[in-house]
């Protein structure tokens, strides 16, 4: 009888040992000089394990330990020699408390021509409360930066991430395919000016699921060239709800279709679903629209 789990345990290595897991190459930021004191300049350590897990042949782990990294703006570009990288975050990001280094930048954290990109955990302090006041006091301000964007990739998957206080929109995908977010949680204050949670646009396959998002602007807003696009238990409070446009703004502009929003709660917002449209001729459409079991 003893040989059965010696042959359970024997064949539970095996088998681990075989995963992409255990094949996966790793870099952990610490490596690189990152420093998590929340003062020192991190940026070039992360972009240094960004650029040798990209360059892996195998899949890759870039490790974010516990603690608080500062860091101005990281462009991670792709494409990359494997398709299966996680970014597994256990601490802080921090943008620079000063609005203006960013202020102007349009992003702080961007992933471009990339497949297979997966972040888990961690939190993304974009600091964007002394840009929100400047905006507010009616001053001439810079637009600020989303504190984090996906463009013209595949295949990504964001989880367990929290982004507070993001200086414009927190998460942004754009001309993007087969993205999953869930569990997230996206927080700003109920005035803090152009804070979308999750702006999706140019982009298929995108899934949100089992979120929470209280912000100053749409909890989750849509822009043209969207479809198949499915939200689902999703707990939006405060801000404006979830919309669909503004469409038409240009003359020629792709269309919005097979969008589903169901189950979500709203929580003290101005609007629950909602599509916006400019008063002029344009190409633009929403078809296939489906709002069901939504509760406010």
């Amino acid at each position: 009888m003893a040989v059965l789990p010696l042959l359970i345990a024997l064949l539970s290595i095996i088998f681990f040992a075989s995963s992409p897991l255990a094949k996966a190459a790793q870099y952990s930021v610490l490596s690189y000089g990152a420093m998590p004191d929340g003062k020192t300049d991190s940026t070039k350590a992360f972009a240094a394990a960004w650029s040798q897990a990209c360059a892996s042949t195998q899949p890759a782990t870039i490790s974010v330990p516990k603690g608080s990294f500062a860091l101005g703006q990281v462009r991670f570009q792709g494409p990359c020699k494997n398709n299966a990288i996680l970014v597994r975050i256990d601490g802080t990001l921090l943008a620079p408390s000063d609005y203006g280094v960013l202020g102007r930048a349009q992003n702080w954290l961007i992933f471009e021509h990339v497949n297979g990109v997966t972040i888990s955990g961690g939190t993304l302090d974009g600091q964007g409360a002394g840009l929100w006041s400047c905006k507010n006091s009616g001053k001439d301000c810079p637009s600020g930066a989303t504190s984090l964007e996906f463009s013209n990739s595949n295949n990504i998957a964001i989880t367990g991430l929290a982004s507070l206080n993001s200086q414009m929109f927190h998460i942004v995908i754009n001309a993007c395919q087969d993205v999953k977010v869930q569990g997230v949680r996206v927080s700003a204050a109920g005035d803090s000016p152009n804070t979308d949670g999750i702006h999706v646009q140019s982009s298929t396959g995108v899934t949100i699921l089992n979120s929470r998002i209280g912000t100053g602007d749409d909890c989750v807003s849509i822009g043209p060239g969207t479809s198949n696009l499915w939200i689902e238990n999703v707990a939006c409070g405060p801000g404006h709800g979830i919309s669909i446009g503004s469409l038409g703004k240009d003359s020629q502009e792709a269309g919005v279709q097979n969008v589903t929003v169901k189950t979500t709660t709203f929580t003290g917002t101005e609007n629950g679903v909602r599509i916006k449209t400019w008063g002029r001729p344009s190409s633009g459409f929403a078809r296939n629209i489906l709002f069901q079991h939504n509760l406010r």
